[in-house]
């Protein structure tokens, strides 16, 4: 694997772009290169791993029964992508992704805007995968923009680069494996976790159960009874948790939680949210992927075919940005990604490509056997995806409530892109990341529709920051101009 730092050291064209270094995007890259394809993986982190295997080359966390075997399992796949002849950008931001500007010797060509150090370039490409993995959903509650309220997702990434764990008294709050997960690894850290409050529906097991079989022969089963077999031990769990508010003036004093009849307050430091995870859908939502909503996990979700493409030609998503389906599933949608790539680029024959591919998709069938147990054993509460109390912040970048979205939905506002002219929700710097399944729901139920019908943002380059020195100083050629004014 040769590593990049600069714009300068780009090549003008590559046969594959990877966009995200998680399990799908370097299983992706070393099948690419496998073929001899010239594979540019591109990562805004400065090492391969993504949020799953985050720091794994670097972590200072020393004991391995921590994070757990899991995890540790990522040295594989960076292993094999190091040994690999992929090019590998870390540090670097796509904002940028569309076809390449009329006249190209290959009109198939995808042009791609990256910025790596403060200097911005376009790069062209025959196909682009993107593995931009998972986002956790949003859990609008009362108060959780207060400091000492974060995702759970944020103390991992916490503890895996730098080993670090909350202090003080711990509450943990949500549902879902990584909840389980996450407060497993903290604990063995050294984090004093006063109570977990799971807020998953109980009247979701009554539909989960049609399911079970599977699950019962999945891999799921015997990691999920370890999980909750050891947050059983030493620590309180409140199940059936129908209401939560995060309480304080600076900082967050305690969180309010209803269960049953009952309601309860308890003093915390941290909390720490999370309801599962989504697809990361913005760089496909930005380069015109057809979208469908899914009701199990209650997301868009990009349509692709057997080998990954969606209906941009040229442009696949493996991994989670997919669909949820856990890293080890998206490590094998990776591999297939690139087998599909290969064959559109005539490196592989439709034959070659399929019986290279028949294996992985069995492997892939017995690593998400018992996936649809999850999605509707955890399927969120609607309390804690559409905010009941009209002062609870829907948008936190342009601090807009749920009392003020419903108050236009009442003027006639009939879904997110009109909403931006009115509270500019979804404009601020995470682009709708943080608000807009919340956004598309809240619409929905205000109007008493679908969420199909509602729609959600729609989103145009950059997708991510970019200065405006950047900018000025691309090359003043037709794509430059073009990748701008899109």
């Amino acid at each position: 694997m040769k590593t990049i730092k600069d714009v300068a050291s780009l090549s003008e064209c590559y046969d594959l772009l990877i966009i995200g270094a998680g399990p799908a995007g370097m299983v992706a890259a070393a099948t690419g290169a496998e073929q001899g394809l010239s594979t540019l993986l591109i990562d805004e982190n400065p090492a391969p791993g993504g949020q799953i295997y985050r720091g794994i080359t670097t972590t200072p966390v020393a004991a391995k029964e921590t994070l757990g075997a899991d995890y540790w399992r990522g040295t594989d796949l960076v292993h094999a992508l190091t040994a690999s002849d992929a090019v590998y950008a870390p540090e670097t931001t796509v904002w940028s992704v569309g076809p390449a500007a009329e006249g190209t010797s290959d009109p198939g060509r995808m042009e791609v805007g990256v910025s790596v150090g403060g200097a911005a370039r376009l790069i062209q490409a025959r196909q682009v995968i993107a593995a931009t993995g998972a986002l956790e959903r949003p859990f609008p509650i009362p108060g959780w923009t207060l400091p000492g309220v974060m995702t759970a997702g944020g103390a991992q990434i916490a503890l895996k680069t730098s080993g670090l764990v909350p202090d003080g008294r711990v509450v943990v709050a949500g549902s879902g494996p990584l909840l389980y997960l996450l407060t497993a690894q903290l604990r063995a850290a050294g984090a004093t976790i006063s109570v977990m409050l799971d807020t998953t529906p109980l009247e979701n097991w009554g539909r989960a159960i049609r399911h079970a079989s599977d699950f019962l022969r999945s891999p799921y089963l015997g990691k999920g009874l370890k999980l909750l077999l050891g947050a059983e031990r030493g620590m309180r769990i409140v199940r059936g948790v129908t209401a939560i508010s995060a309480n304080g003036d600076s900082q967050v004093k305690s969180v309010r939680f209803r269960h049953g009849s009952k309601e309860e307050e308890l003093p915390c430091d941290v909390l720490l949210l999370h309801q599962g995870v989504v697809p990361n859908i913005n760089l496909a939502n930005a380069v015109g992927c057809a979208l469908d909503w899914d009701e199990d996990q209650l997301t868009w979700v990009p349509q692709t075919d057997d080998w990954y493409e969606t209906s941009v030609k040229g442009f696949a998503i493996a991994g989670d940005g997919a669909g949820i389906g856990g890293a080890e599933s998206a490590a094998l949608r990776g591999r297939i990604a690139a087998l599909g790539a290969g064959h559109r680029l005539g490196r592989l024959s439709a034959n070659d490509r399929d019986q290279r591919a028949a294996p992985v998709r069995a492997e892939l069938m017995r690593a998400s056997r018992g996936r649809r147990f999850l999605d509707v054993l955890y399927r969120p509460a609607k309390a804690f995806r559409i905010p009941k109390a009209d002062d609870t912040i829907v948008c936190r970048c342009e601090e807009v409530t749920a009392g003020k979205l419903r108050e236009t939905v009442a003027l006639g506002v009939t879904g997110p892109n009109q909403m931006k002219s009115f509270l500019r929700c979804g404009m601020g710097p995470c682009q709708g990341r943080l608000c807009g399944l919340t956004v598309t729901e809240l619409i929905a139920d205000a109007r008493g529709v679908p969420p199909t019908e509602v729609g959600g943002y729609r989103l145009r380059p950059p997708i991510k920051p970019i200065t405006l020195g950047e900018l000025a100083a691309l090359p003043k050629t037709p794509a430059a101009i073009k990748a701008v004014e899109r």
